[in-house]
């Protein structure tokens, strides 16, 4: 629901990129289109020389354009005896897309890129000026790292509780970051401090294959705090052999637990359906218990949060504040987004490309505006990115070939743009095929 409300906003205003210019251009536009409409519309009304309406097919969304040529239309008929014949052009009429100045196709057609790029530097600046901005500073994770993959704690790496001090020679201003310069940025050169010492190591030339490989989704790293209960579940393991609120865990089958994190991983990993040493503190008196854990592997209580522990920052902007930091955000979001293409050519990263299905877990379960409109902004600065691929059938293919016109002053002819659009229109198909494919793989694994 929240994918689908996302998606529709973004196409409205994608769509909406073209139409105005169009209009400003005295072009005619037949059709605006929210959705695909083979053979019949949801719902349609016409306005003046324009049909509005809502397609069945959730896929995107469009405008006719008179005299454009697109990959809906056929430029062939057949004769009698079923051979395919050209149809004869009909004569060029000043209110059509091919009639009008190179420049005003141009920016007819990079019209529902540019309106991505705004929508989403408009829902950063938007957010932060509503919201504020809640983190927590690198320094402040006074309890060090827990790592989150376990191959990042193979021998000579990362160990529980550093505290990191720069990835690439610079310093992180938020533990989140360490996930985009090692993955994105491709940053392997690591200092971090170590009781009292600093350390330096090198993560392997491969690690982000390594991330792609475990299919791993979280951060690499995240702010670590200590394991103290606050309260026990009734009838659970940790009330049945008499765990109490405050009891801090340092230790599971006699292998030390330095935070939080640390402990979920190891007895979700370890401890299912076994009987379990759990090492805790009590009123400063260490002790040893056994317990037998479920095939859930959890002992059935909540600790206390780590707001207890670490110190939240908190930035509030105002509203000509969040314009440039809006505007920073997506530029950064998109420069992001294009360093990250290069892991689709790659074996591991070629299986992750994710349809519907990955950009619906973007959304939480639960309703949250906050969140919403930061996935919006994101998935709009995608499409963005997306539409502007030279790819015939996409806005991109139809600026390359409009480029190359206005640089050789050679128009390609109708029939080669209806043969270019028909390739690109199939090989979008069967990416958008391959890419929800891998979902349902996925799914099923």
């Amino acid at each position: 629901m929240q994918l689908m409300l996302s998606l529709s906003i973004l196409i409205v205003l994608h769509e909406l990129g073209h139409f105005i210019p169009a209009k400003l251009f005295k072009t005619r536009v037949e059709k605006f289109y929210l959705f695909f409409n083979p053979k019949f519309s949801l719902f349609k009304f016409k306005k003046g020389e324009t049909e509005y309406g809502i397609g069945w097919l959730p896929l995107g969304g469009y405008v006719k354009i008179s005299g454009m040529v697109d990959e809906t239309e056929t430029l062939t008929r057949k004769d009698k005896d079923g051979n395919e014949v050209e149809e004869e052009p009909s004569e060029p009429q000043p209110w059509e897309f091919r009639t009008k100045p190179a420049w005003q196709r141009l920016i007819i057609m990079i019209g529902g890129i540019v309106v991505n790029l705004i929508v989403g530097f408009v829902i950063y600046a938007c957010v932060l000026w509503a919201w504020g901005e809640e983190y927590i500073a690198a320094e402040d994770a006074k309890y060090g790292v827990s790592i989150g993959m376990e191959e990042m704690k193979a021998p000579g790496l990362f160990q529980e509780g550093d505290k990191v001090l720069t990835i690439g020679g610079e310093p992180l201003e938020t533990l989140h970051e360490a996930s985009s310069r090692i993955i994105i940025d491709g940053e392997r050169d690591v200092v971090v401090e170590r009781n009292g010492h600093e350390v330096a190591f090198s993560l392997p030339a491969d690690i982000e294959q390594t991330v792609l490989k475990n299919n791993y989704k979280g951060p690499l790293l995240m702010e670590a705090f200590p394991t103290v209960i606050d309260s026990v579940t009734p009838n659970g393991e940790a009330h049945k052999i008499g765990l109490l609120k405050g009891d801090s865990i340092v230790g599971v089958d006699l292998k030390e637990i330095n935070n939080y994190y640390q402990f979920r991983s190891y007895v979700t990993k370890n401890c299912q359906s076994k009987r379990t040493i759990i090492t805790y503190y009590r009123d400063g008196e260490k002790k040893n218990i056994v317990a037998n854990l479920p095939k859930t592997g959890t002992l059935g209580f909540y600790t206390v949060s780590d707001e207890n522990f670490l110190t939240y920052s908190v930035k509030e902007y105002g509203f000509f504040e969040a314009i440039p930091e809006g505007y920073n955000r997506a530029i950064g979001t998109l420069t992001k987004y294009v360093k990250s293409m290069r892991l689709l050519f790659t074996k591991e990263g070629a299986k992750k490309v994710g349809g519907f299905g990955s950009m619906a877990k973007l959304f939480p379960t639960t309703w949250d505006w906050k969140i919403f409109w930061l996935n919006t902004a994101l998935i709009s600065i995608i499409l963005a990115f997306m539409n502007f691929l030279p790819i015939p059938a996409l806005d991109g293919g139809y600026i390359l070939f409009l480029l190359f016109e206005m640089i050789t002053g050679i128009r390609p002819s109708d029939q080669f743009m209806e043969k270019a659009n028909t390739v690109g229109f199939l090989f979008l198909i069967l990416l958008l095929v391959y890419a929800n494919g891998n979902d349902a793989f996925g799914w099923f694994d």
